[in-house]
């Protein structure tokens, strides 16, 4: 089996996928902080591409940011200040070369995160 990173990421207090969703991954090595890319998600909440595909996948310690305060605001949820939710950060390990899934159900109060499929 082949290594690879996805998210989905949904908007559960409006019903639907969180279009338009700044995410950025960050691989984590001896206590610094590389950024590896930054992406947004589509219409369906999802990247248009693998995160992390076949040919860049590594094992190890990585970051995934997904800034909810901007989509938030991008979606006319009241404001607040500051924004209850801002940044989220989720640190996470891959530790052999498959399939890690990790979503983010997302709402202006909570989120929860778990390993998909």
């Amino acid at each position: 089996m082949t290594g690879y990173l996805t998210t989905h990421v949904l908007d559960t207090a409006r019903g639907c996928p969180a279009a338009g969703l700044t995410i950025e991954l960050f691989r984590l090595t001896d206590g610094q902080r590389e950024k590896l890319k930054t992406l947004v998600t589509n219409a369906d909440g999802r990247t248009d591409t693998q995160i992390l595909p076949e040919a860049e996948f590594a094992t190890g310690a990585y970051e995934l940011v997904f800034h909810a305060g901007a989509y938030l605001d991008a979606c006319g949820t009241p404001p607040e200040d500051p924004r209850f939710l801002d940044i989220i950060p989720i640190r996470f390990g891959m530790s052999e070369a498959a399939h890690y899934h990790v979503p983010l159900l997302l709402s202006p109060f909570g989120y929860s995160t778990y390993r998909g499929s």
